[in-house]
């Protein structure tokens, strides 16, 4: 049986009526075949109740799994306060998946999705969406072993109240995550990049504690970028100034690599709320992203995908792109979607959000790898015969 995708998309004042217009489209799309896979993405105004009982009205016991965004994407454009439903039908299975300890323990998740993985022998990958707010995601990929191909994002939702939930199933919660198994007739390719580049400035990482980055320099990190920016530090404590800081994380060099760390909010002490660690007498850059970098980085992660895929036909992309570029393409919205589309072209559905952090497997790469800043295109391909 040949692999099928398709997406739906719909808005409306409750979350029940927006997951069962955005199923129904969906369904209407994929035509007569079975779906063995529903992806959701909702926005986080929705109660995920209501999400949940509006999509698997339409979709009975398929499996299923989603994440809370600010906004949904689609081949349209841009998608504030909606649902967002992908579809995948054809001769694969599908094994979901929740886990609602993985903010108390990301190392304890790993684990269980490896004890899980390794009791089949046939090839296998995972994908998973995590909360963004809570938990180690870092701690998470360091903890899988190297052979699993895992991928995913994490959920976002309101910046301020930390309010964002996973969905699976029947069930939905925050601080959790939802995988899901995917086995037989299915490839997948994988790409990601990112449009952010050092400027020159460069700190030293005088004290951080846990999740938050206090002192840049030996004094507040919000009073370090108020030197650099020209506002008052006070001023990064409060909308929306506390949110925008995320436009310009830290460039930390590991391993002859650079890994960017983002802020997610700047706290009322000036500190920088992260979500994974950073290390205390280390070196930072400033980097700054720009609309032309970020549509060639939409490109590259679909070329990548692509290559990945090999001679398989992509039927379905799913694009996990940061909040960051949210802010950065405000007067463009939906330009990565679009940049996307240029590569793999105008008849493959296309289903995205926007995530606190990305996780790919990069071939020959030791572990997974937690990304923050990064537009990550996943495309579900049918199998060459």
């Amino acid at each position: 049986m040949s692999i099928i995708g398709s997406v739906g998309t719909a808005q409306a004042l409750d979350g029940r009526e927006a997951g069962l217009q955005a199923t129904h489209q969906a369904l209407n799309r994929i035509g007569a075949a079975a779906p063995g896979l529903a992806i959701v993405i909702a926005s986080h105004q929705y109660q995920p109740r209501e999400v949940l009982n509006g999509v698997s009205s339409l979709l009975g016991d398929t499996p299923m799994l989603g994440l809370s965004s600010p906004a949904g994407l689609s081949r349209e454009g841009l998608h504030p306060h909606s649902v967002v439903v992908a579809l995948l039908a054809g001769d694969f299975q599908v094994e979901t998946l929740w886990f609602p300890g993985y903010a108390q323990s990301g190392r304890e998740t790993a684990l269980k999705i490896e004890q899980h993985a390794s009791a089949r022998v046939e090839r296998q990958s995972i994908l998973f969406f995590a909360d963004g707010f809570n938990g180690d995601a870092e701690q998470f990929c360091n903890a899988l072993p190297a052979a699993l191909n895992v991928f995913g994002g994490l959920s976002s939702g309101d910046l301020h109240t930390g309010a964002n939930y996973q969905l699976i199933n029947n069930q939905s919660g925050t601080g959790a995550m939802a995988a899901a198994f995917l086995r037989g007739e299915l490839t997948v390719g994988v790409g990601s990049a990112h449009g952010w580049d050092p400027v020159g400035n460069q700190f030293r990482v005088t004290r951080s504690r846990g999740f938050w980055l206090r002192t840049l320099d030996g004094r507040p990190a919000s009073e370090a970028y108020a030197a650099l920016f020209g506002y008052p530090a006070r001023d990064w404590a409060f909308p929306p100034l506390s949110y925008l800081a995320r436009l310009y994380p830290l460039g930390i060099e590991q391993n002859e690599e650079m890994v960017i760390r983002s802020p997610i909010r700047v706290e009322a002490d000036g500190s920088f709320r992260m979500n994974a660690v950073i290390r205390d007498g280390i070196d930072a850059f400033l980097l700054v992203g720009s609309r032309a970098a970020c549509e060639r980085a939409a490109k590259t992660a679909a070329q990548q995908a692509l290559l990945q895929l090999g001679d398989a036909k992509p039927r379905l992309a799913l694009v996990l792109v940061d909040v960051a570029w949210q802010m950065l393409l405000k007067a463009h919205p939906g330009l990565e979607v679009a940049a996307v589309q240029e590569i793999l072209g105008d008849e493959i559905p296309v289903a995205g959000c926007y995530t606190l952090g990305q996780v790919v497997s990069p071939d020959g790469a030791a572990k997974p790898k937690f990304l923050n800043q990064h537009i990550v295109v996943i495309i579900f391909g049918e199998p060459k015969e």
